[in-house]
C-alpha cells in the first residue's frame, strides 16, 4: 500500500485519513500489508530494520525503514535524496508546490516498486499520482490496483520523465506531458474510486478533470468503494479530547442535547455571545473544492437564524485572510482557527450542531461522517461521497440524517442552513435525525471487506 500520506504521521486532506484506516481494518481481517510512505521527517520507529532498495543510479540511493510507527503499526519509511521537507507538496509560502515534487515522487515510487519485489507483493495497491509511477516498474505478475482519491491532482511534468519508464511509458503520456494519474487509471488492474457515486462522477467531463475518455474506457475495471472512518478514533463515548463524553442513547426526545457542554466550551474557547440559536461547524483544507467562497457568502445571513459559525482550516492564504477578516468584523457570530489542531477538530464536531460542507466535488468526504457520529447535522452539497453518505431530512423524513443543498451555489446552501436550522428547533425531530447519523455503522469494516473481495478478484 503506497501512499504521499498516513494518519497518524502526515495529514493533509482525507488521502492520510483513508488509507489509515483501511490498513487498520485490513489487517484486522487478516491481511498482510505492508504501507510504504516517504520519509519526511526521519520519525521514530520502534524496532526500526532497514533494507537497501535497487533503483537507478540517477535517484540516488534508497533505503526503507521498517518499524512500529506509535498510534498506527508497522511502516515502511522510504529515504532518499530529496524526499525530506516540511510539507508534503508545499513550500512555506502555501502558495506553489516544490519545484522538485516530480522528480521527488517518481523516485518515491520507484522505490516503492523495489520494496514490492524485496517483500513479494502479491498485490500492489498505489494511491493518487504521487504514486502511480510504480507500475512503470514493477515486474510481470504483480497484480496492481489505483485508489482515485482526488482526480484533480495529477502530477502533471516534463514529457522526458517517461523516457526513463521501463513499461508502459505512452501510458503516462497526455497531452504531449507525463501525467502520473493517466499512466495510473490505464495501467492498474483495477480502478478503485472513494465512492460510488465518484466512480460514475469521474467518467464525465463536468467532474473527469480531462480524464474522463481514460476511465470510461476501463469499463467494469473502474469501480467504487466508499470510504470509512476510524471509529477507535471518531467516538464520542470515549473522545478524551472532549469536554463531555456522550453516546446515541444521550439523543432521547426528553434530553436531545446532552452534547451541549461541549458546544458551551467551544462557544466559551472562542468568545462566541450569546448562543440561543444553532452553532455550524467546518473542519476543511482552503482550497476552491470546498466552496468556501459559498460558506464567505452565507455569513451576512447567520443572524437571520440566530446561528454562530467556527471554521478551522488551513490552506489557500488568501481563503484564511478572507475568513479572518469575517471573524475580526463579526467576532460575536464567526469564528476562525488557522492551521491543524487534531484536539480542535474532534471538538469542533462535537460541538457543532450543523455541520457545513458545500463542496463543488468531494470524491467521498470523512468529515460528513465524522460529523454524524459526533450527532452534528451534516449540511452538503449533492456530490460524490456526500450523495452517498446524507440524505436529506426534508425529502425523505423516514430515513433523513442531513440536509442537502438544491443546488450548488449561495442560494442553495442558504436554503439548506435555514431547513437545518428548523429542524434544529424541533427538538423530537432533531433528536430523531441525530439518532440516525450516530447508528449508522461509518466504520471500515464493510468497505475493508469490499477491498478484499477484490484483491482476491484478480487471482
Amino acid at each position: 500500500m503506497a501512499t504521499a500520506e498516513l494518519a497518524p504521521l502526515v495529514r493533509v486532506g482525507g488521502l492520510a485519513e483513508a488509507v489509515s484506516g483501511l490498513v487498520k481494518a485490513l489487517r484486522a481481517d487478516g491481511l498482510d500489508v505492508t504501507v510504504a510512505l516517504p520519509d519526511y521527517s526521519a520519525a521514530a520507529l520502534a524496532g526500526e530494520k532497514i533494507f537497501a532498495l535497487e533503483v537507478p543510479e540517477w535517484t540516488g540511493p534508497a533505503r526503507a525503514r521498517v518499524g512500529h510507527l506509535e498510534g498506527f503499526g508497522e511502516v515502511a519509511l522510504i529515504d532518499l535524496p530529496g524526499i525530506a521537507r516540511s510539507h508534503p507538496y508545499m513550500r512555506p509560502d502555501g502558495l506553489f508546490g516544490w519545484d522538485d515534487n516530480d522528480r521527488r515522487f517518481t523516485g518515491f515510487s520507484i522505490a516503492c516498486a523495489a520494496l514490492a519485489v524485496v517483500i513479494g507483493a502479491d498485490v500492489v495497491h498505489a494511491n493518487d499520482w504521487h504514486t502511480a509511477v510504480i507500475f512503470a516498474f514493477l515486474p510481470p505478475g504483480v497484480r496492481t490496483v489505483f485508489g482515485v482519491h482526488n482526480l484533480a491532482y495529477q502530477g502533471d511534468s516534463d514529457a522526458g520523465w517517461v523516457d526513463a519508464f521501463p513499461n508502459h511509458g505512452q501510458a503516462f503520456l497526455r497531452s504531449g506531458r507525463c501525467n502520473p494519474m493517466a499512466g495510473g487509471v490505464t495501467v492498474a488492474d483495477r480502478v478503485v474510486a472513494v465512492s460510488p457515486t465518484y466512480a460514475k462522477e469521474i467518467t464525465t467531463v463536468e467532474h473527469g478533470a480531462g480524464l474522463e475518455d481514460l476511465l470510461r474506457a476501463r469499463g467494469p475495471a473502474l469501480i467504487g468503494i466508499r470510504n470509512g472512518i476510524d471509529v477507535s478514533e471518531w467516538d464520542p463515548m470515549i473522545d478524551l479530547h472532549l469536554a463531555s463524553n456522550y453516546g446515541v442513547s444521550d439523543f432521547g426526545v426528553a434530553n436531545p442535547a446532552t452534547k451541549a457542554a461541549n458546544t458551551a466550551a467551544l462557544r466559551r474557547r472562542f468568545n462566541l455571545e450569546g448562543g440561543d440559536g444553532p452553532l455550524l461547524g467546518i473542519v476543511t483544507r482552503l482550497v476552491h473544492q470546498k466552496g468556501l467562497d459559498l460558506v464567505e457568502g452565507l455569513a451576512p445571513y447567520l443572524a437571520s437564524v440566530d446561528a454562530q459559525l467556527v471554521v478551522l482550516g488551513s490552506g489557500d492564504p488568501p481563503t484564511a485572510a478572507r475568513f479572518r477578516a469575517l471573524a475580526q468584523a463579526d467576532p460575536a457570530r464567526v469564528a476562525f482557527f488557522e492551521g491543524y489542531d487534531i484536539a480542535l477538530s474532534h471538538q469542533v464536531f462535537a460541538g457543532a450542531d450543523l455541520y457545513l460542507m458545500p463542496s463543488r466535488f468531494e470524491p467521498c468526504g470523512l468529515a460528513q461522517m465524522q460529523a454524524m457520529a459526533y450527532g452534528a447535522i451534516p449540511i452538503v452539497t449533492n456530490v460524490g461521497g456526500l450523495h452517498d453518505t446524507v440524505i436529506d431530512a426534508d425529502s425523505q423524513p423516514a430515513t433523513g440524517n442531513g440536509f442537502i443543498a438544491g443546488h450548488l451555489d449561495g442560494a442553495g446552501l442558504v436554503d439548506a442552513v435555514h431547513r437545518g436550522a428548523r429542524a434544529w428547533r424541533e427538538r423530537r425531530r432533531r433528536a430523531e435525525i441525530i439518532r440516525r447519523g450516530m447508528r449508522t455503522d461509518w466504520s471500515w469494516t464493510a468497505p475493508a471487506k469490499a477491498y478484499r473481495a477484490m484483491y482476491e478478484s484478480l487471482g
